[in-house]
């Protein structure tokens, strides 16, 4: 396993804003509001470097001791962030009966971004600030409540970093005890990006929502962009849930959690321009080199399966001017629709519309 850790401060790029995470710059377990004062200002086209934190490793249930929890793992305690340590020994505000358990760095104010408008927030780049993973079950949780953990408190599973020739992968056990011989390729992107609501009232961390927040779409990755509806003054964005990797579902409750520092770029879009794209959009929408992705959201994954299909009809209609038939049909044919997560008591789905499949196609 490689021992390099990303602390705070460390390596980030000359002239470019950095946001650590620390008890003045995040939330524990809430959503920021229209309540909530911006702690970074940027104009639309301004990159941050904003370190995240994962909640695994910090938790009640795992001691809330990242030093005792991953040394358990074999991880030498100067292999542990200190912004770890500090936030899991002193953070106010976590309430931690009615809470979630996410850690997330903001609100940002994105200059000019109005209620109406797109805010489009662009992955760069996502570097590793650990070279170690945890993915936890716990009870009541995940898509096998009842069934798994199969016995009482909450099973951690610890998971290593190698670097290949083929680019990094994860190393996990096959069984407890064993050595981990198990290895998947890594594709680190962020759980949690959103915008705040409107009110004095935070949201909890683990819905998502129109806001966006713990929506755990995985093919968010460097490269790709996400579009976010306004709904408040100045946006007021932030980012959290780091993960390594996940699998469509993450049906065991977490996936690859591990922290995570990531630079990305903030535009806005306003409302006319947005509507030109993209049609009216209802919630989270978004876009790689290769897809277009409109969201679907509900408690019923069904309903939630409805809701993305109705959003994909709508952004073809928009987009390429398909009538509403066709648009199904299409879909139909050539598009996946799936499932991002069925963990976080809203479910979502997410479609993958091939953006080539139309480049003869005129509005």
């Amino acid at each position: 396993m490689l021992t390099d850790i990303l602390r705070a401060g460390e390596k980030v790029p000359a002239g470019v804003a950095h946001l650590p995470v620390e008890e003045g710059t995040s939330l524990w377990g809430r959503l920021p509001c229209a309540a909530d004062a911006p702690v970074l200002r940027l104009e639309p086209g301004d990159e941050a470097v904003i370190d995240t934190l994962s909640h695994e490793g910090i938790l009640e249930d795992q001691g809330r001791d990242p030093r005792a929890f991953f040394g358990a793992h074999g991880v030498d305690p100067e292999q542990v962030l200190p912004d770890a340590i500090a936030l899991a020994a002193d953070h106010p505000g976590r309430d931690r009966a009615t809470d979630g358990p996410h850690v997330v760095t903001g609100p940002i104010h994105v200059a000019g971004a109005r209620p109406g408008d797109l805010l489009k927030v662009t992955i760069l780049e996502h570097e590793m600030r650990v070279p170690y993973g945890v993915v936890s079950n716990r009870h009541g949780r995940g898509a096998l409540p009842g069934e798994y953990p199969a016995g009482p408190g909450t099973v951690s599973v610890f998971a290593g970093v190698e670097h290949t020739p083929n680019g990094p992968v994860g190393t996990m056990a096959p069984r407890a005890g064993a050595e981990r011989t198990l290895r998947f390729p890594l594709r680190p992107f962020l759980g949690i990006m959103g915008v705040a609501v409107p009110g004095a009232e935070r949201p909890h961390s683990v819905p998502p929502g129109r806001h966006g927040g713990n929506i755990d779409i995985n093919l968010l990755t460097a490269g790709a962009s996400l579009y976010l509806p306004v709904q408040v003054e100045g946006a007021l964005a932030y980012v959290g849930d780091p993960h390594f990797a996940q699998g469509d579902g993450e049906v065991a409750l977490t996936a690859m959690e591990a922290s995570l520092r990531s630079r990305l770029r903030f535009d806005v879009i306003a409302r006319e321009d947005a509507i030109a794209q993209f049609g009216e959009v209802a919630g989270p929408l978004a876009e790689t080199t290769e897809y277009l992705i409109p969201t679907g959201m509900d408690e019923d994954l069904d309903l939630a399966v409805k809701d993305c299909v109705r959003h994909a009809i709508a952004l073809l209609q928009a987009r390429w001017g398909l009538d509403p038939e066709h648009a199904l049909a299409y879909l139909s044919a050539a598009t996946d629709f799936d499932i991002s997560q069925v963990v976080d008591v809203v479910k979502g789905v997410h479609a993958r519309i091939r953006t080539a499949d139309f480049a003869e196609v005129r509005p």
